[in-house]
């Protein structure tokens, strides 16, 4: 196709005032025609050929897939090569594993699990690719959580572990460390930022020193393998730990500032869904437990594994979609406003699966029950400002945006949620998850002045450039400073505490810097005057 037909479309759509997805139709389809070009470009070839001073008008109405930055972040999942798991047998319902040359725990048919494959699961590769995906159409690629996937990462080498992370950084930075900690430091000011690193593990792969270790590595997230609460479906299922470990893990975990998501498994062997929603009541309620981010897999059948064999013959039977989908409506409704549903299902294509959820759009049915029934989900993903207006058109309004608290008894100690939302469109523009650690926090820097933890600050809508504002976005609006010094003014006045440690990504502690927040070990931290 001639530049001077991609000239022609780009010229006519910034002519157009308020411009649509029909207009932009419409014109591709008109100048094709004038062209004989034989076939319509696409939107990803139309933004290749944008000039600077064109962008700002033209992406967010050509960008696809625009639910990938819509929390404010782009998320990039990279897969590990294939490790055993620690413990000597996979769980019954679990595929994969090095002898079928992909992750525990995977089929080799996920999205992710296909780009690693793809990249002989170079870190470095599978991030670059990625990254340039989601450029081609259209998104602003600057601040980047990685979400390192494939198993137990902890239970990996240790030398494997580092070099993987280093190489996600290098990947993120676009220059070639020669060390972890000399990547960590360039991911602090590069131009495409590190906003977090996420790990998954086992809950009896969570204790004192993984959790350093993890820290050491710029990790902020922890997806915790927790599939349910009840130990005789564990020792049924062959699981390998106790419900005490996902208890302790958990307080390990937010004693040490990571933020903290439950991998849950309904509809296993020896649950019902009775036992699954007591389980998630329990979850939400129990001071033991209470995680920050939930996501749901309803268990499904899949060759090769002993849930497989009981299935065939006729000693269990998984979850419908129809089970599944009200099992999950139960769980919205009931679902606190401090949690995140991240997801409901996995990305196992339908053909693998013997029995269970055979549908892609889970979620989707879920919500058209809600809305049948008059009721919203009130979790995190549902009321934040970018999803509000993607599904709904409702936009917040300044005039009734409130700073909210609530405070909560977890894990020995007590988290303090505060956020700014308008609870007349009931629409989250962001949080903070601030920690009173219990007495049996082991990180120094938390210990040693009787600290208060930041585990999280995020302010949603989409993501806007580092450095940059944009007259409709709510990213670098001043919340983020509002939410700090109100946990600031939690911390001295409601709990004495002097000292406020913030676990911060390695691409955001120039921003805590600005509120006079300094290094202190894994974390930044700042001594409060009162």
């Amino acid at each position: 196709m001639s530049e001077e037909a991609y000239r022609e479309i780009i010229q006519s759509l910034m002519k157009i005032p308020n411009l649509t997805k029909e207009d932009v139709n419409l014109i591709k389809v008109k100048v094709a025609g004038k062209h004989n070009l034989g076939k319509v470009p696409s939107n990803s070839e139309l933004i290749r050929h944008l000039k600077p001073d064109e962008k700002t008008k033209l992406l967010p109405i050509l960008r696809r897939k625009i639910v990938r930055t819509i929390s404010g972040v782009t998320i990039v999942a990279v897969m590990t090569k294939p490790w055993s798991c620690p413990q000597k047998n996979p769980c019954a319902y679990c595929p994969g594993g090095p002898p079928y040359g992909v992750p525990q725990s995977y089929t080799g048919h996920e999205p992710a699990a296909m780009r690693g494959i793809q990249s002989g699961f170079d870190p470095y590769e599978q991030v670059r690719k990625r990254v340039e995906q989601l450029e081609a159409i259209g998104h602003t690629v600057d601040k980047v959580e990685i979400v390192i996937m494939g198993g137990t990462f902890p239970g990996m080498p240790l030398n494997y572990q580092e070099y993987f992370v280093k190489r996600c950084l290098d990947a993120v930075t676009q220059k070639k460390a020669q060390s972890l900690e000399e990547a960590k430091k360039l991911a602090e000011t590069s131009r495409t930022r590190n906003v977090g690193i996420t790990v998954e593990t086992r809950p009896d792969w969570a204790k004192e020193k993984h959790v350093d270790r993890m820290l050491s590595m710029g990790v902020t997230r922890v997806e915790l393998g927790v599939q349910n609460v009840y130990d005789d479906i564990y020792e049924l299922v062959e699981r390998g730990h106790s419900v005490q470990d996902v208890v302790e893990a958990t307080r390990i975990l937010k004693d040490a500032g990571l933020k903290v998501a439950y991998h849950l498994m309904p509809g296993l062997p020896g649950s019902s869904f009775e036992r699954d929603l007591e389980g998630f009541r329990r979850i939400f309620m129990s001071p033991e437990f209470k995680p920050d981010m939930i996501k749901l897999y309803p268990c499904l059948v899949l060759k090769g594994t002993k849930a497989y064999e009981w299935w065939k013959n006729g000693e269990y039977k998984p979850y419908t979609t129809e089970e599944a989908a009200q099992l999950i409506l139960e769980v919205k409704k009931a679902v606190p406003p401090w949690v995140r549903i991240m997801r409901v299902q996995r990305d196992i294509p339908a053909y693998l699966v013997e029995a269970g959820v055979n549908r892609s759009n889970l979620r989707q049915l879920v919500l058209r029950r809600l809305e049948e029934e008059g009721v919203r989900c009130r979790c995190i993903r549902c009321r934040e400002v970018g999803h509000r207006w993607l599904k709904d058109k409702v936009k917040p309004n300044p005039e009734n945006i409130q700073i909210r608290v609530i405070k909560e008894k977890a894990s020995e100690g007590e988290e303090v949620f505060i956020s700014a939302e308008d609870p007349v469109n009931d629409v989250l523009v962001g949080y903070l998850r601030l920690r009173i650690p219990s007495e049996r926090a082991h990180r120094p820097e938390i210990v040693s002045g009787r600290a208060s933890i930041v585990r999280e600050l995020h302010v949603y809508g989409p993501l806007v450039p580092v450095g940059k504002r944009l007259a409709k976005a709510w990213q670098h609006k001043g919340y983020g400073g509002i939410l700090l010094s109100e946990a600031e003014r939690t911390s001295l006045e409601d709990y004495d505490r002097r000292k406020v440690v913030v676990t911060s990504a390695l691409g955001t502690k120039q921003y805590y810097k600005r509120f006079g927040y300094d290094y202190d070990g894994a974390y930044v931290s700042k001594l409060l005057i009162g």
